[in-house]
């Protein structure tokens, strides 16, 4: 009685499920003809925004002119090229291997790049070659947000965030290591050379002279080549220590070290030796410093730029002459922690008549301000911007400082996982920089223009 049941049960489901239509699911089906790429994403996808965009309304003559050559295998279009960088970025794709690997498996990207697959060789080559032109469109799309009315320049806060540097902190190295090891080493590949041509010798003797024998141990050439990295960081130090020598007023005193001459502690980054190290909330990194102006009203960069120098004071001036130059326009009022503050910066912003919200927080002890000697009082400009935080109190202007930059730089930093450059050098981490805060302006753009941000990571 029971088995009847049972199949009487099975035969019922049966029935049902065979009963029931479902929709056509066949994974070996093949289309006729390949589909739109307007048919992988809905309708306003931040693809098709960031496609159009480049494709429709950049300038790339820049880039497209590089390519005249009519002989070989057609490549891929520069227009393509650029557009899925642009779109990787806004995505929080950065390395070459993990956008190549994107355009096989993510149909947003096909809606960008056609269903083209271009290799990680073939996409970094391309970022390599127009990384400055790259690093130009930021200018391009700041034009785009303030023709759609985004940004106002009301209101611009501005700071700077520590990015780690494509180096370890590891890898520097103090002048009076550089000096030892330098001799060490120097020493090391001697003698192995000799060693070498000692067994060069003794196998053209065995097998002949023809015989290939004078290519060099890996070895060697790996113990050269961080002898030459550290002689050419060794020069760096003492051309500065010498140009710093020149420029510093004779006073007098006597020094036991010979002017020119690098400090024995003084370090430099063997790996990137434009890089620093510097200090963090999370501890001590090689890094750089990269700074930012945000407009309040819209959170869009207006300004940008990368330094190797971790204190902040002398960066005010140059950033406030980038928002001009990048926007045509000057700021009504800009703020900036205690970072920035200095007498020749609040001049500065008097001059070029900006309402200025600086915190005027005490230089820890010992700390060099600007001018490069320890601050012993508080200048009167200082001073009258003390009484006027003060006054303002929790309705003060400087308020807008937080909730202006700081969420950019947690959107860039935590959202989208920039928190290490993937180049060396300071000119090309300025590039690097700039396609990422470009990329952070076409996402508020999209955002401001459809109204919600669909298709991106969370804003």
């Amino acid at each position: 009685m029971r088995h009847f049941w049972l199949d009487r049960q099975r035969a019922m489901w049966f029935l049902c499920h065979m009963a029931k239509t479902f929709k056509f699911w066949d994974v070996d089906q093949l289309v006729l003809l390949p589909p739109s790429v307007h048919e992988l994403v809905p309708a306003g996808h931040l693809a098709h925004f960031v496609r159009d965009t480049v494709r429709d309304s950049l300038d790339l003559a820049v880039i497209l002119d590089t390519y005249t050559e009519e002989r070989g295998f057609p490549p891929y279009h520069p227009v393509m090229m650029t557009a899925l960088l642009l779109y990787a970025y806004c995505q929080g794709l950065y390395a070459s291997r993990r956008i190549a690997k994107a355009c096989e498996e993510r149909v947003d990207v096909m809606a960008v790049t056609a269903r083209q697959t271009p290799d990680f060789r073939t996409i970094s080559d391309f970022r390599k070659r127009h990384l400055t032109a790259l690093g130009g469109l930021f200018t391009q799309v700041l034009k785009l947000c303030q023709a759609a009315g985004v940004v106002q320049l009301g209101h611009v806060a501005l700071d700077g965030t520590k990015l780690k540097a494509n180096a370890s902190k590891h890898k520097a190295m103090s002048y009076g290591r550089m000096q030892k090891t330098e001799a060490d080493l120097a020493a090391t590949v001697q003698g192995w050379l000799e060693k070498a041509e000692a067994l060069d010798a003794r196998e053209d003797a065995e097998w002949g002279r023809d015989r290939r024998g004078d290519e060099l141990p890996a070895w060697v050439a790996d113990k050269q080549a961080r002898l030459e990295k550290i002689r050419h960081a060794k020069a760096a130090l003492e051309a500065e220590a010498q140009a710093s020598a020149a420029a510093a007023p004779q006073d007098g005193r006597s020094t036991t070290r010979s002017p020119g001459i690098p400090h024995d502690k003084t370090q430099r980054n063997v790996t990137d030796p434009e890089s620093r190290i510097m200090k963090t909330t999370d501890g001590f990194v090689q890094g750089y410093n990269a700074q930012a102006a945000v407009d309040a009203a819209s959170q869009i960069i207006v300004a940008h730029r990368v330094t190797a120098a971790a204190n902040d004071q002398q960066q005010l001036a140059p950033m406030v002459a980038l928002i001009k130059q990048q926007t045509g326009r000057q700021a009504r009022e800009l703020s900036a922690d205690a970072g920035y503050c200095s007498e020749a910066n609040l001049r500065e912003l008097s001059r070029r008549h900006i309402k200025g919200y600086v915190a005027t927080g005490r230089q820890r002890h010992g700390q060099a301000s600007a001018g490069g000697s320890r601050q012993a009082t508080v200048g009167t400009r200082t001073r009258a911007m003390q009484v006027k935080l003060r006054r303002g109190g929790h309705r003060s202007r400087y308020r807008l400082r937080k909730q202006t930059v700081e969420p950019v730089f947690g959107q860039i930093k935590q959202a989208r996982g920039f928190r290490q450059v993937l180049l060396r050098g300071i000119e090309k981490v300025t590039q690097e920089w700039s396609l990422v805060c470009l990329a952070h302006n076409l996402l508020k753009l999209a955002k401001a223009l459809t109204g919600h941000g669909h298709g991106t990571i969370p804003l």
